[in-house]
Parts: structure tokens; sequence; C-alpha cells
């Protein structure tokens, strides 16, 4: 048999045992490495693996030279392998029981300076994300970026709140690593394609995955892919999920290996909020009632400037350009959307005592300077972003 690198063994026994890793790592731990598996004769091997024909019929019928061809075209498209064995492969997720065999991955940078220089911190959720999960989402984000240790955001590039994570990183300059339910020469779901191109141009960001090129999303896919994300993280936050969700999933992996657990918790009623509330009442997950807390909590050490109130950062930014009694007015406005999430123009003018156009007026200039967020249904509350 004609003899193959070490990362075309890899690659293939990645491909063979992708689905059951422990078997697979079993079998290179005993031969010494993936080559002296695919070296063996048929004999040697049967004794290898005590007479498991099945295994051992699956690993002599394995063609090499189509690994070694996918090896040169995935790097040829710009992207690289790495297996377990190698100095390059992310040091926390080898630590778990059921590490991938192989990564394939997409990046500006190598993997050694993705996941070897700081800490990882997953944040997950559901798809179906309310505007409470949004901003809560950007908010931990925001908090995280102005720590004194910057962490490396982990999500799964999903709709939702995967997506607001791995953004939000990359607009308060973290870097992110989306963990993919497909293989490297694919984007799930396509529509984030352009967001997949920013996370791979900037240095210290990521795309990873050990599903093999050509793999297409399948629903068994998003469990293997939810435990990566899990076991290249030091802490798992879940802002919102329903009783059942990838995000609930992601949470037990988290507890399996060891990792911290956050969640963010919500209305008793809300079924965006179902699965938070439980991790926290079964004391499953810690939950975040603070950011500045959480923060600390996850070692990251506090920035010493602290948070500002909103109000105070609306002043600043527009003082030079509205008077003292407009600003007066305006910061009126901005301390009830402040005290109250989701408050409409009419409960505005209510607790402001001030007139609807002027009201109006002044919800046109802090939604045109970014300051709050309006929705359809004219409901404000502040950019967190900004807050």
């Amino acid at each position: 048999m004609e003899n193959f690198d070490e990362a075309v063994c890899l690659m293939a026994m990645n491909s063979l045992f992708g689905a059951a890793p422990r078997t697979g790592l079993g079998i290179i731990g005993r031969a010494g490495s993936a080559a002296a598996v695919f070296e063996m004769g048929e004999k040697a091997l049967k004794d290898l693996l005590e007479n498991r024909g099945d295994i051992s019929s699956r690993i002599l019928g394995f063609d090499l030279e189509s690994s070694a061809k996918e090896l040169e075209r995935i790097r040829a498209m710009g992207h690289g392998f790495t297996g377990i064995t190698y100095p390059d492969y992310p040091p926390l997720l080898r630590e778990i029981t059921d590490p991938p065999i192989g990564l394939y991955y997409s990046a500006a940078t190598p993997l050694t300076e993705v996941f070897g220089t700081r800490p990882a911190v997953a944040i997950v959720g559901t798809r179906d994300m309310t505007a409470y999960g949004r901003e809560w989402c950007i908010r931990i984000v925001k908090a995280l970026s102005n720590a004194i240790v910057k962490p490396l955001i982990i999500s799964g590039l999903a709709l939702g709140t995967d997506i607001t994570a791995h953004r939000a990183a990359l607009g308060f300059g973290l870097h992110t690593a989306a963990v993919l339910p497909v293989g490297i020469d694919s984007i799930y779901p396509a529509r984030h394609w352009g967001y997949a191109r920013e996370i791979r141009a900037d240095p210290g960001s990521a795309i990873v995955t050990d599903y093999p090129p050509g793999t297409f999303p399948a629903a068994y896919n998003f469990v293997r892919r939810n435990r990566i994300i899990a076991g290249l993280s030091k802490a798992v936050i879940l802002t919102e999920s329903k009783i059942k969700g990838g995000g609930m999933i992601t949470m037990r992996f988290a507890s399996d290996y060891s990792r911290d657990g956050y969640a963010l918790p919500g209305r008793v009623d809300d079924r965006c909020s179902q699965g938070c509330n439980l991790l926290i009442r079964n004391k499953l997950a810690e939950a975040i009632t603070d950011t500045d807390d959480l923060v600390g909590k996850l070692g990251l050490g506090l920035s010493p400037a602290g948070r500002e109130d909103p109000v105070e950062l609306a002043r600043k930014q527009l003082q030079n350009r509205l008077g003292e009694d407009r600003m007066g007015t305006v910061s009126k406005v901005l301390e009830a959307i402040r005290d109250c999430r989701g408050i409409d123009a009419d409960r505005i003018c209510h607790e402001t005592s001030l007139g609807y156009e002027t009201v109006s007026e002044c919800l046109v200039i802090l939604e045109s300077e970014g300051i709050i967020s309006v929705d359809i249904l004219q409901r404000c509350s502040l950019n967190p972003k900004n807050s």
C-alpha cells in the first residue's frame, strides 16, 4: 500500500469515524498514528481490532487517494485541515471525551492565533429571538469587549442568536469563530455567506467544522456541531431558548465537559425563555443579572472605565447640536425609554407630560442618531450598542 502523510490519514479516519470519534481515536492510539493504521496488513489490523471484521473492512476498503485529493482541493480553495495530534489543534477541544479526529478550517491567520491565545466564550440561543434576547445578546458581547482580557466569541452562524453574537463581536472589535454543521466548502444558512466572508477575513477569527467537504445540512448534523461549540469554550452563555432546542443541547454538552454555564433569565410566560429559566431553576446554569458581574465571574477583568448611563452618553453625543432646553426635553424622553423597554409614544407622553408632537420629534432625533431602536409596532428601546 502506498504511504500517505499523517494529515491525509487523519482526514480519512475523520471521514470514517466522524460520527464515532472515540472509536477512531482508540484505533489511532493503539496503532500509534493514523498513518500506521493504513499501513497495516489485513491480519495485523484485525489483531489490533480484536477481530472486529466490520471495522477492519471499512478501513481496508477506504480510498486514501480520495482523501489526498480532497486535501489538495481544500488547500487550493484557501482552506486548511488539522488533526488531533497536530500542535495547531484547539487545546481545549482536545480535552473533551469525544473530540473530533480532525477539523477543517478557513481563517486569515493560523489556528494557534485563533484558539491558543485568548479564552473562548460561546454565546448560543434560539433562532426565533425576541427583541429582549437580541438586546441582551449585544449587551453581553459589548461587556465582554470592554473586559481587560478580550475573549474569542464562539457560535454556530445560525439565524437569530448565533449571527447576532458573531456580528456584535466583530462590531465591538472582538474575534469570533463559527462552527458549521456542513462541509467547509459550504455555508449554512446560505444567506450568511457575506458574514462568513467577514469572519474569514478577520485576523484572529475562523470558520471551522469537522464535516468533510460536500456534507449538506441534516438534523443530526447540528448535535455533533453543538458539542464542538461547547468543547471549544471555557464557558457557554444561553441568551434565549425554548424547553427544547439546539442551545439547550449545547448547554448539556457544556455541563458534561465541566464548562461554566450561564443563562439569561426571562419572563415566566415567555416560551423563548423557558429553557433558560429551567436551567437556572435546576441550578444547571447561573443567572445573568448584570453584565459586569458576568465579566468578573468569567475571570476576564473589569474595565476600569466602567459603564456610563445611556442618558449621559446621549447628552455628550447631542449637546453640541441641541440647545439646553431641547436637550432637556430629549433627555426626559430617553429616560422614559431607559426605564421601560418597549414603551410607545403615547405612554411616553403620559410618563413625561410632553405633547405628542414633541415626543415624536425627540424620537426621530434619537433614532436617527442610533441611540434608540423603534420596531414596527413603534415600541422604543435603547440601542444596546450605545448602552
